[in-house]
C-alpha cells in the first residue's frame, strides 16, 4: 500500500497538546523516549533527572520492573472486563488493600480512570448522599482559591484557578474560601506554618451567606499542588472538619497529588491528623503506569446508599474503564513496590534534607518566598517588570538544558521528585536551580 504521508510531514501536528502552548513547543519539540529510575532519556540520548515525578506521579521512580512485569502478565490472562454487574478478582483485591491504608473509616473504594473523574465521582457521590437522607436540598458546593480538581466539569466548577474556569462556564453552584497563606507571617516556613487557623473561620460566615442547609459539601486538596504548594497552617484543617461536623456537611480531600507518601503517610490525612468524609487520589496509585483513580467513602456516607432495596442500583454512576484490569494489576504491583521497598519511610527519612537543601536557596536571586511539605517544594520568583512569567520559564529551560527536569507555573517553580530520590539527586536539583537563577535576568 503506498503511503499517502508527504516527504516534509510534521509529525507533531495531529496531536492537540493538553495543557501546552501547542505551537511553540512543536517548534521546538521536548520529546522522552525511556525512563529508569529517578531518569529520563531524550531523543537524542541526553539523561534528565526527573524532579516532578512525570507529573506529581511516579511516586517509586520509573521502570519499575514489578510494576512492568505485572502489566504484561495482566495483559497476557485477561484483557479486559467491565465492572457494571460483573467484574474480577483484582479489583476487589486492590480495593480491600487501599481501604486498610486509609485514614479513619474510608473503607469504600470507587475506582475510575484519572484524579479528575475521582473528584467528578466524589461531587456527585456528596450529593446523592443528602438525597438519600431526604436533604435533596444542598447542592452546592464550598472550595478555596488556588485550588486545582481536576478539568472534569465537576472539577472545573470547584476550582479555584481562574483561567482554567474562564472559558467554560456556566458551572455547578460554588463559592471560594481564600487561600490559608499569607507571606506577610508565613513566608519561607518549613512545613505547615505556625499562622493561618483563622482563615477556616471564613467557612462560618460563607454559610452566612449560603444556608449551611444548601451546601453539599467543602472540597480542598490536603495539600494546595498545582496552585503552588501552599501546606495547610497548623490546627485549619481540624477547624474546617468541625465548622463542616457542626452544619452537617461533607469534607473532601483531594489527594491525587498527595496520595502515596508524598507526605511520608500513605495519604496526608494521617500525616495531618485530619480524617474526611470523602477522599479522591490517582498518580501515585500505579505510579502513572496505567491511568486510575478512586474515591473512597466512609461508613456514613456508604451506608445512606445502602439503605435502598438490595435490587436497586444504589450509585447510577461509573465508566467502562473502572476498575479495568491492567490498572488493577499496576495498582496492586506498585502496593507491593511501595512495601516490599518500604518507599514511604524511605521519603520520610529523607525530607529533612530536601526541606533544609530547599530553603538554602533563599539565598539565590530574584527568590522570593519558598515552601514545603514532606518532598514536595515551590519556589517563587520575582517577575521581571513587564513580563510575568518569564523568569519562570526562562529558570526552567536553563535547568533542562542542564539535565534537570522542574514544572514552572508563571514564576513558581514547583518540584515533587520520585521518593526514591538520594541526597546526591537533591544535591543535583538544588544546584541546578542556583546555576539557573544565577544565570537568569
Amino acid at each position: 500500500m503506498t503511503s499517502t504521508v508527504a516527504p516534509n510531514h510534521d509529525r507533531t501536528a495531529a496531536f492537540w497538546m493538553p495543557f501546552t502552548p501547542n505551537r511553540r513547543f512543536k517548534a521546538s519539540p521536548r520529546l522522552f523516549v525511556g525512563a529508569e529510575g529517578m531518569r529520563y532519556e531524550t531523543e537524542d540520548g541526553r539523561q534528565v533527572l526527573d524532579a516532578i515525578a512525570g507529573l506529581w506521579c511516579v511516586n517509586a521512580g520509573h521502570g519499575q520492573r514489578p510494576i512492568v512485569e505485572a502489566i504484561k502478565a495482566q495483559a497476557e490472562r485477561l484483557d479486559f472486563v467491565s465492572s457494571f454487574q460483573m467484574s474480577h478478582p483484582a479489583a476487589f483485591e486492590l480495593a480491600d488493600r487501599l481501604a486498610a491504608m486509609t485514614p479513619g473509616d474510608l473503607n469504600h473504594v470507587f475506582f475510575s480512570n484519572s484524579g479528575s473523574e475521582a473528584v467528578d465521582t466524589a461531587l456527585k457521590i456528596a450529593r446523592a448522599y443528602h438525597v438519600a437522607r431526604g436533604e435533596g436540598g444542598r447542592r452546592k458546593f464550598i472550595s478555596r482559591l488556588k485550588g486545582y480538581h481536576g478539568v472534569g466539569w465537576g472539577g472545573v466548577s470547584v476550582s479555584g484557578i481562574g483561567r482554567h474556569r474562564r472559558d467554560f462556564g456556566p458551572a455547578l453552584e460554588v463559592d471560594h474560601l481564600a487561600l490559608p497563606y499569607d507571606a506577610a507571617r508565613s513566608a519561607f516556613s518549613r512545613g505547615q506554618p505556625e499562622a493561618g487557623a483563622d482563615y477556616a473561620d471564613e467557612l462560618s460566615a460563607l454559610f452566612q451567606l449560603h444556608d449551611p442547609s444548601t451546601v453539599a459539601a467543602v472540597i480542598v486538596e490536603a495539600v494546595t499542588g498545582s496552585g503552588g504548594v501552599y501546606p495547610p497552617p497548623k490546627g485549619y484543617l481540624e477547624r474546617l472538619r468541625a465548622i463542616c461536623d457542626a452544619h452537617g456537611v461533607l469534607l473532601i480531600f483531594d489527594e491525587v497529588i498527595t496520595g502515596f507518601g508524598r507526605l511520608g503517610e500513605p495519604f496526608a490525612g494521617q500525616a495531618l491528623g485530619v480524617v474526611p468524609d470523602l477522599m479522591t487520589c490517582a498518580k501515585g496509585m500505579t505510579n502513572g503506569a496505567v491511568p486510575m483513580g478512586a474515591t473512597f467513602a466512609g461508613e456514613k456516607v456508604f451506608d445512606a446508599f445502602m439503605a435502598a432495596p438490595e435490587s436497586q442500583i444504589e450509585l447510577p454512576h461509573g465508566y467502562t474503564y473502572s476498575a479495568h484490569p491492567l490498572a488493577c494489576a499496576a495498582g496492586l504491583a506498585t502496593l507491593d513496590v511501595y512495601r516490599d521497598q518500604d518507599i514511604f519511610a524511605r521519603a520520610a527519612a529523607i525530607a529533612g534534607a530536601w526541606e533544609d537543601r530547599i530553603h538554602a536557596l533563599r539565598a539565590s536571586p530574584h527568590v522570593v518566598d519558598i515552601r514545603n511539605i514532606g518532598l514536595l517544594a515551590a519556589i517563587d520568583l520575582a517577575p521581571r517588570p513587564g513580563e510575568p512569567g518569564a523568569r519562570g520559564a526562562a529558570c526552567g529551560q536553563a535547568a533542562f538544558d542542564a539535565g534537570v527536569l522542574i514544572r514552572t507555573s508563571g514564576d513558581t517553580i514547583m518540584l515533587s521528585p520520585p521518593l526514591i530520590l538520594s541526597q546526591a539527586d537533591i544535591d543535583q536539583i538544588t544546584g541546578t536551580i542556583a546555576s539557573a537563577l544565577d544565570g537568569v535576568v
